[in-house]
């Protein structure tokens, strides 16, 4: 964890740094509307959907080992989410946004028969189910889905548990992720998941691809990707109202900007390593 917390550390301290004059320069607090175009345009030059393996992949030119690596180490993340989330949970003294955020943990780690009973005697409604997925998998949680993914692929869910195919690279990145949360303030920690900003277009062209140029793959494991298309735009405009609300001082309004920036160069750094690995394996698909 020391190498982490200096990780972490360091880049906070360096972008501080790197942008100190310019915020001294332009410290004025800015308008919604400003504040919303700052946090897009980083989407615009920094989100992973750029990078070349991510690019190949919507492209079809990856063969079936270099997209069960991609699988594979995509799982550590999809599994740290909800130890992300419970960090920026346990840190938030905001009863409201505790509410709000909670849900985000069960989304991904899935629901027990016990706490669905509860919902429903406390007059909660069910979760809704994306269109073409069974309504028995309802609850499972993006971990389970992201399993199924695996299985579709040829992964067995031994070697997704026990990361049996985890770079390091994918692992460092991942843990910097978590301890950034858990070492921020919250709304910081916030304002970093603000990629889901940009990831319904991913989805829905990540879907589209999957469909078109890898027909190997049962289709019953692409259900995670269909569920994200209505998850990931509410919530992301849960977590940008968050956002705009409580970071309302021009310094942590920077450092919202800069947190999302964190979470550009995390995906970035972790399709990085997945590239080294497995580049060479891109060619055509069959």
């Amino acid at each position: 964890m020391l190498e982490l917390d200096r990780f972490a550390c360091d880049y906070h301290y360096e972008h501080d740094h790197d942008h100190d004059s310019n915020c001294r320069m332009t410290a004025e607090l800015w308008d919604r509307e400003t504040f919303v175009e700052q946090l897009r345009a980083i989407g615009m030059r920094a989100y992973h959907d750029k990078h070349p393996f991510h690019i190949a992949m919507n492209e079809g030119q990856l063969v079936p080992g270099a997209l069960r690596g991609w699988v594979a180490n995509r799982f550590y993340y999809q599994g740290n989410i909800p130890i992300k989330d419970a960090a920026i949970l346990g840190n938030c003294p905001v009863r409201e946004v505790r509410q709000a955020w909670i849900h985000r943990i069960l989304d991904h780690d899935g629901a027990s028969s016990g706490a669905i009973e509860s919902a429903v005697l406390s007059g909660e409604s069910a979760a809704p189910h994306a269109p073409g997925t069974a309504r028995a998998t309802a609850n499972e949680g993006g971990i389970e889905a992201w399993l199924r993914l695996g299985e579709a692929c040829g992964l067995s869910h031994d070697e997704l548990l026990n990361n049996r195919h985890l770079l390091p690279g994918v692992r460092f990145a991942v843990d910097a992720y978590v301890n950034f949360a858990r070492t921020q303030p919250w709304p910081i920690a916030i304002a970093s998941s603000l990629t889901e900003l940009f990831a319904p277009d991913l989805m829905t062209a990540r879907l589209a691809a999957f469909e078109k140029f890898y027909q190997w793959i049962d289709p019953r494991g692409l259900d995670y990707f269909r569920r994200r298309l209505t998850q990931a735009r509410r919530d992301s405009d849960e977590a940008l109202g968050i956002t705009l609300e409580y970071c309302n001082t021009p310094e942590l309004q920077r450092e919202a900007v800069r947190a999302l920036e964190f979470k550009c160069d995390v995906l970035w750094s972790m399709l990085d390593a997945i590239h080294h690995a497995y580049g060479s394996l891109e060619t055509a698909a069959c």
